[in-house]
């Protein structure tokens, strides 16, 4: 059990409920976890879905009477959460951010698409802010979002938000095993395979890596991709029961007090 609440933060793409998570957060109250959702918005920008996290977080504490809150937050959810900790200031209300599968030095694929004539020609840009907005965000901004996964900004990123003692950081990642894992991840994978190593279809491992400890999860059989590691699919992936992940993760956090 863990001594401060819990809040999962979803990446690029996603909304917060129980077709993401999956089985994930029924696990955690199982194991008696007070667990929140970030409600971030899919398509926002690092600082905008920051200052979503504040407000939530200051909700949550105002709510639970909770000193600091942990954070779990899979891909540019840990971006997010690392600007609010950094930029924001917001560090003595966070105990541990645990990263998953986050570009924290950007991936390739955005880059290649920052680069990619159909994706950067006029009528692209008339029709996919439209189509976006079926996640619900009130001012979705795909291309800014894809920029700020990009190598680039990432670097310029790490420089101006350090991070702060006061805050535990960790991070896991998954990798696919081959591109036959997961067909949605396919062509990424291979892109990735060729020009950045290991990855999960989406994040290359070595950007993955933040913190004072790392893990991977992967299999020769059967890896695990970007999206299959919030138990999007709700089965067991190779030799792996995604929930169960979850419950090591926060296994570690109550290990170290948090």
């Amino acid at each position: 059990m863990l001594k401060y609440p819990l809040i999962l933060i979803h990446g690029t793409g996603a909304k917060d409920d129980t077709l993401f998570w999956g089985r994930i957060p029924k696990l955690l109250k199982e194991l008696g976890i007070n667990v929140f959702y970030g409600y971030t918005d899919a398509w926002g920008s690092i600082e905008d879905n920051a200052k979503l996290l504040q407000l939530r977080i200051e909700d949550i504490i105002h709510k639970t009477g909770a000193e600091k809150i942990n954070l779990i937050a899979h891909s540019k959810g840990g971006i997010d959460a690392r600007f609010l900790i950094s930029t924001l200031q917001y560090g003595q209300k966070i105990a541990s951010l645990t990263t998953i599968s986050t570009p924290h030095h950007g991936t390739l694929i955005a880059d290649y698409f920052l680069n990619n004539r159909t994706f950067q020609s006029s009528l692209a840009k008339r029709i996919l802010p439209v189509l976006v907005k079926i996640f619900g965000d009130n001012n979705p901004n795909i291309y800014n979002v894809i920029n700020e996964l990009s190598i680039n900004y990432m670097e310029s990123f790490n420089q101006n938000n350090l991070n702060d003692p006061l805050v535990y950081y960790n991070s896991y990642a998954s990798a696919m095993a081959s591109k036959k894992d997961d067909f949605l991840y396919s062509w990424a994978y291979q892109y990735l395979i060729k020009n950045a190593g290991e990855n999960d279809g989406l994040v290359p491992v070595k950007s993955a890596v933040w913190g004072d400890k790392f893990q991977l999860f992967t299999d020769s059989s059967r890896g695990i991709s970007h999206g299959e590691i919030t138990d999007i699919k709700r089965r067991k992936i190779g030799v792996f029961d995604i929930p169960e992940i979850y419950r090591k993760i926060t296994h570690d956090l109550s290990k170290n007090g948090f």
